[in-house]
């Protein structure tokens, strides 16, 4: 069964503020509340996918550390140029 469009993002916000360390808690649930529902169906694909990984990693490339992989480098960006306003 698919997840209805609105139930995905409700899930997908809950999941941007409920991370594991506080600093990707404010930057992911910032740019969620901002983005996810105006976001195309790839395009929440991707950020869904983004949830997956790791806290220390995703702290790392949005603040430019260490460079995002391919899949994410756009989404990133994105990330980090809300949390840098």
């Amino acid at each position: 069964m698919t997840e209805p469009r609105e139930v995905r993002i409700r899930r997908m916000k809950m999941r941007s503020m409920r991370r594991g360390i506080k600093e990707m808690d404010l930057i992911l649930s910032s740019y969620a509340d901002r983005n996810l529902d105006r976001m195309e169906p790839v395009e929440l694909d991707t950020y869904d996918a983004l949830l997956h990984e790791n806290d220390q990693d995703l702290y790392q490339w949005v603040t430019g550390q260490v460079p995002a992989p391919d899949p994410f480098a756009a989404l990133i960006a994105d990330i980090a140029q809300t949390f840098q306003k």
